[in-house]
């Protein structure tokens, strides 16, 4: 998309992470949070300049999808001082789902050739997926259909 920033979630991985992928390990919640956050503020920063961003992320969990949004805490804050309006530092959030078979999946993970994540770990992450459901903000599309109708439902959605 013109003037859109790209940023692929996976090159934000620290390298403790890439790690353990490598040696099979699936990640948990612990090694995932930080780096939701990073990619948090990322995409604060630039929405803040009106910079439009597609981020490519397996955010798996609601409470992920939540960090993307909200940071650290992953919901609104309990209070502000008194007095003052406690402004969250959000980021408008459509979820792209992209919806597939494990054996579809699985399929073009082993084509995949260089990456730090070796096929046998998708198991882990079909465990804990929670796809999204209202009222969070997403569109779910087959990975079965092509690259440019899927491109183009999702050029509609953001009109």
């Amino acid at each position: 998309m013109r003037g859109w920033k790209f940023y692929d979630a996976d090159d934000y991985h620290p390298e403790e992470n890439r790690m353990k992928m490598r040696k099979g390990i699936p990640l948990n919640d612990q090694d995932r949070i930080p780096w939701l956050c990073n990619l948090h503020d990322i995409l604060l920063r630039d929405v803040a300049t009106g910079q439009h961003v597609v981020l490519a992320c397996s955010a798996l969990k609601k409470v992920y999808r939540d960090i993307l949004i909200r940071g650290k805490d992953g919901g609104p804050r309990k209070c502000a001082e008194p007095g003052k309006e406690d402004k969250l530092a959000e980021v408008k959030l459509l979820v792209v789902h992209l919806s597939g078979s494990f054996e579809v999946i699985s399929g073009r993970l082993l084509r995949r050739k260089g990456h730090f994540m070796p096929p046998e770990l998708l198991q882990s992450q079909f465990d804990i997926l929670e796809p999204p459901s209202a009222p969070e903000n997403f569109i779910q599309i087959s990975v079965d259909k092509d690259l440019s109708e899927i491109i183009a439902t999702i050029l509609k959605v953001l009109k």
